[in-house]
């Protein structure tokens, strides 16, 4: 409790408090410019950190991370591209909100659930550090394997009413997910003799490409914006009060995202990806009015953004006690430690108690500091967006995926790849196979085949190899949740389409 104390008046002053603002600031343009995520905002702003003392430039990142991951739901909200992956599932509500009228609604709401994600991500990371991490370290090839299986069971609730549809989507992302150097073996898969496609497809080309090039071939097709349209059409009046109130007044979805969020974010290379992937599924499963969702239901917006944010501290958890990054940006800030003389590990709490929990109380900071300046920065990009023509925005955001997509590896390979992959994505949702399947069997494919692969291996010598994969307790309560939430996903289908269940009983079974 001294430490504790000690912490936070550090942390209380005018310089430590004018860090976070500047910090959460930087963040949330960063995070809103597609194709920059949060791990290139914290390498970009890495040197502003050398000349600061070690609290202050923990302060820094950690305020930005924050903001970086928060900063992704603008532009997936108001031009349905993901500014981080994390920001995949905000989308799915987010978008359909702001085309008929609603897009503040959504940004308050985004917010809201950010701010009180981040602070029960802190919460946890100080309570429960020690026993969470020592949890996580049970997590082994195997484990890992059935949590991408379960992963890949949410193609049912992305397939937009066709699950063939969508398991074909989910198997051309996990095709894609083969290009390059195989993650075990080593051998090189499908680069047609061309080496630039060793380093594989990297998951913000892919999307980029598949959320952002084929919305503007549909503005530029169309020849108007849908956003600005009906806006104009159909404004809403809602504030931030009539927000809060809907979103506090279903605490159930905020608690379950919430903790999707951290037991999935110590989950080493999970990311915050698969967790509002996850959190938004469930959100759908147990609602009451299921088909609702992804045709504006803001509990979609409040079930990504609620768990995406618990990951940005959730995911400390393993890299200050074990010294494993949790999600890639963790990597910068165990070199920001270790250039310190910071060891992760127990002395981490005892010796450099003071440092730690300060930098873990700036991270609730930046949460609390994401509402006024997520609500000014919701309002004044609203208005840009809303006033902007369709024949301005188009070809800006074109050069600003582009330079971002460039970016990543200064690489005009990714720009011709997420080029490609945006007319093949254009085309293929003309045929009903939309993004979301496609990029989710690109996240999960590549930890599916490393789990398998080295699960296989280790079972070499076994007379039955499969049978290591459900060898371990928790390896068999993991595909026991793959086999029920695949029937939970089918059931209703066969049930209705063999007569034995209708259509709106088939929606209320959803709701149980």
């Amino acid at each position: 409790m001294d430490m504790l104390l000690e912490a936070l008046a550090s942390l209380m002053t005018f310089e430590g408090l004018i860090t976070v603002l500047v910090g959460v600031s930087a963040g949330l343009l960063i995070g809103s410019l597609p194709g920059l995520t949060a791990t290139m905002a914290l390498a970009v702003l890495l040197p502003f950190t050398f000349s600061m003392e070690p609290l202050q430039g923990l302060m820094a990142l950690g305020a930005v991370y924050m903001g970086s991951i928060y900063g992704g739901a603008f532009t997936a909200i108001l031009i349905n591209t993901p500014g981080t992956p994390s920001s995949i599932a905000t989308t799915f509500d987010g978008y359909p909100m702001a085309r008929q009228g609603r897009a503040y609604e959504a940004l308050a709401g985004a917010t809201i659930a950010s701010v009180i994600g981040g602070l029960v991500g802190v919460t946890f990371l100080l309570l429960l550090a020690p026993p969470l991490a020592r949890w996580a370290v049970a997590f082994g090839p195997s484990e890992m394997f059935w949590v991408a299986m379960l992963g890949l069971t949410l193609v049912a609730s992305l397939s937009s009413g066709s699950l063939l549809k969508g398991m074909i989507g989910g198997c051309i992302g996990m095709l894609l997910s083969t290009v390059g150097v195989s993650p075990v073996g080593g051998e090189t898969r499908f680069t047609f003799g061309f080496p630039p496609l060793q380093g594989g497809i990297e998951l913000i080309v892919a999307l980029i490409g598949l959320f952002v090039i084929p919305e503007l071939l549909s503005m530029a097709a169309e020849g108007r914006s849908n956003i600005t349209e009906s806006a104009e059409l159909g404004k809403t009046k809602v504030g931030i009060r009539q927000v809060a109130r809907h979103i506090l007044g279903k605490p159930v979805n905020l608690i379950r995202s919430c903790l999707i969020g951290q037991v999935i974010a110590i989950i080493p290379g999970a990311g915050g990806n698969v967790t509002s992937l996850v959190a938004y599924n469930e959100a759908k499963r147990f609602s009451k009015d299921p088909q609702s969702f992804g045709k504006g239901n803001i509990d979609g917006v409040v079930a990504s953004e609620s768990s995406n944010n618990v990951m940005v501290a959730g995911s400390m958890i393993p890299l200050l006690t074990l010294g494993i990054p949790g999600a890639p940006p963790d990597a910068i800030i165990l070199g920001v430690l270790l250039m310190h003389g910071l060891r992760p590990g127990l002395s981490l709490f005892t010796e450099s108690g003071v440092l730690t929990n300060g930098f873990i109380l700036s991270m609730g900071l930046a949460a609390l500091m994401l509402l006024p300046v997520g609500l000014l920065g919701a309002r004044l990009i609203h208005k840009i967006v809303i006033k902007t023509p369709y024949h301005f925005m188009v070809p800006a955001i074109a050069m600003v995926t582009i330079l971002g997509t460039f970016a990543l590896r200064n690489s005009l390979l990714d720009v011709g790849i997420m080029m490609i992959m945006g007319i093949a994505g254009f085309f293929l949702r003309l045929i009903g196979i939309h993004a979301a399947p496609i990029v989710l069997g690109l996240i999960l494919g590549g930890i599916a085949e490393q789990g398998y692969v080295q699960t296989m291996l280790a079972a070499v010598v076994d007379p039955i190899p499969w049978l290591r994969l459900v060898e371990n307790p928790l390896s068999k309560v993991l595909a026991a949740l793959v086999l029920l939430g695949a029937a939970t996903a089918l059931l209703p289908g066969w049930l209705e389409r063999s007569g034995r269940l209708d259509k709106g009983e088939s929606s209320r079974g959803e709701d149980k």
